[in-house]
């Protein structure tokens, strides 16, 4: 298959629309694997092959890839290894969220490498399960970040809203909503807004699914200026989830690498509301 070819697989796999120039040999395939694991029972199901994922046909079935992605437990490994073998990607509309752990150095230093490694195995755990649970692509667990990307493909067309919902999610599981404060500090950037999501690397060497482009860089600079527990929303997101933004806070940023000041909202957590 040509560039064009991988590219529109990657387009219809982010928003589920199929460009004219679709490949009529790739719906062949996928239709052909969905006949073949529906005939296995079990649940749950790769959200794109339905190949089963566990119980005894999941088992079975493990050389065929059956294992749980490593973006989202909702798709195969198999899907994933596809994804990933095509050197292409697409530019769509989604919503960005990147949660920081605050003061990370800080806290390291404070409870010594094997509580704090203990504290970034939780925080990946919980926060990586309130993501997939609103059907995002969990792009990154790095350092002391997690990266979610809501596409229309798989959190639909109003992902902005469910990015915010996500994000209130996160500071719960985290006990922002905690009298005695959180367990670990968190804040956190959305932004909406058209970005490459593809395939950046070699398929015969080391590759990762990334998201490029300046919507990924705003959303980056906003969890970097968010407070513990606070949620920092560009005007896009707002204005795409019909955020109703009464009492909410404003504040003009000035933000590295971004030319003008950017205008967000700011989403307290529900204890700093109390």
């Amino acid at each position: 298959m040509d560039d064009r070819s991988n590219d529109d697989l990657w387009y219809w796999y982010l928003t589920g629309k199929k460009r004219v120039s679709f490949p009529e040999a790739y719906e062949r395939a996928f239709d052909a694997y969905r006949k073949v694991y529906r005939l296995f029972p079990g649940h749950p199901r790769c959200f794109e092959c339905d190949i089963p994922m566990a119980g005894l046909a999941g088992i079975l079935l493990r050389p065929w890839g059956s294992h749980p992605s490593s973006f989202n437990s909702r798709f195969c490994s198999h899907c994933e290894t596809f994804a990933r073998s095509r050197e292409a990607g697409a530019e769509v509309e989604l919503t960005l969220l990147f949660a920081d752990i605050r003061d990370s150095t800080r806290l390291a230093e404070e409870v010594g490498t094997s509580r704090f490694k203990d504290l970034i195995r939780r925080f990946y755990k919980v926060t990586s399960d309130v993501l997939i649970q609103h059907n995002a692509m969990v792009n990154h667990l790095m350092g002391d970040q997690v990266i979610g990307l809501f596409v229309p493909r798989f959190s639909g067309t109003d992902h902005a809203r469910v990015a915010i919902q996500a994000a209130r999610d996160l500071l719960r599981v985290t006990g922002h909503e905690q009298p005695g404060g959180p367990w670990v500090s968190v804040g956190i950037g959305i932004h909406t807004g058209l970005a490459y999501v593809g395939m950046v690397g070699s398929s015969k060497g080391v590759n990762e699914i990334a998201v490029l482009g300046s919507a990924a860089n705003l959303a980056a600079r906003l969890s970097s200026h968010a407070s513990s527990g606070e949620v920092l929303l560009s005007a896009e997101t707002s204005k795409a989830a019909n955020l109703d933004s009464t009492g909410l806070k404003s504040r003009l940023l000035e933000l590295k690498g971004i030319s003008n000041p950017v205008l967000v909202s700011v989403l307290p957590s529900t204890t700093a509301q109390r």
